[in-house]
């Protein structure tokens, strides 16, 4: 029977031995240096502004949690293997499905650290320029109507407290959840540390380029031969579309994203998480250790 103890003692012990990595802190500050310095490359109106702040900000965050995702969960069962961490833990009452799980769990909470942290950076950056240019805006538009000044402050503040923002953060952290679930299932059955990383980088690409290619062949107007129907739904159901969760870009926009449609991307992540874990758990059952 799994235990959720078990699963969740892995993933504590995963999530402090990734905490300790040099790799992540690395990043973690690049991205978090990234951020901050997106603050002095913006002189535009607020509206420009906050835009570029938002776009360089979320961009740094997808970037940085794929990259982890990636590097993360590639070294995990071939550091274990090599240290022989997996013989021990096998030996005792601990399941292989636990075991992946829990070395799931630890990355996805590892992912979410992270952003959280990017994240605080990024909307203390949002509310001290906010406050900076409102200060500003009240100052240069004293000479308007109160009703005018104020709804241009409210309008302000609106962009600076986007909800919308949060939703961003989500769909990232369920994209790199999505990536690293792909690369703990590769790394079940591939070779080496860097052949895991290869390999994911190769679905992260097909990921994003599966939308334009589909879109090519649907939209060219030509007829769409069975082999290549069949290729094309191969390909949708083996790698996710990351296109799909390029709804961040429009929320950095200022667009507005419906909430049935932020749902649906989200269930379709979640999905592929599941997909993955269990193709995962199917291989690795079967790997002779």
């Amino acid at each position: 029977m799994s235990s959720p103890a078990r699963v969740a003692a892995i993933a504590s012990n995963t999530l402090l031995g990734l905490a300790r990595e040099k790799v992540f802190w690395f990043l973690l500050v690049f991205a978090l240096l990234l951020i901050g310095s997106s603050v002095v490359l913006v002189r535009f109106s607020f509206q420009d502004q906050f835009q570029m702040l938002k776009d360089v900000s979320l961009g740094a965050m997808s970037v940085f949690s794929s990259l982890l995702a990636v590097l993360a969960t590639a070294s995990l069962l071939p550091r274990d293997l090599e240290e022989r961490t997996l013989y021990s833990l096998l030996a005792k009452p601990v399941g292989r499905g636990e075991y992946l799980l829990g070395k799931f769990l630890g990355v996805a909470l590892l992912l979410a650290l992270a952003l959280a942290l990017m994240g605080a950076l990024f909307f203390a950056l949002l509310l001290v320029r906010g406050q900076a240019v409102e200060a500003e805006t009240a100052r240069d538009l004293a000479a308007l109507a109160p009703d005018a000044l104020a709804a241009k402050l409210a309008e302000l503040r609106a962009v600076v407290r986007d909800p919308n923002l949060l939703a961003a953060g989500a769909l990232i952290l369920v994209k790199s959840c999505v990536l690293a679930a792909a690369t703990l299932c590769l790394s079940t059955f591939a070779t080496s540390n860097l052949f895991t990383v290869m390999l994911a980088a190769a679905v992260w690409l097909i990921g994003h380029l599966q939308g334009a290619a589909r879109e090519y062949w649907q939209g060219g107007g030509e007829i769409i031969g069975a082999w290549t129907k069949l290729t094309l739904a191969a390909t949708a159901v083996v790698f996710p579309d990351f296109q799909l969760f390029n709804l961040v870009d429009e929320i950095a926009a200022g667009a507005p994203v419906p909430i049935a449609l932020l749902a649906r991307t989200l269930g379709l992540g979640a999905f592929y998480v599941v997909i993955y874990l269990l193709a995962a758990h199917f291989v690795f059952l079967r790997k002779e250790l």
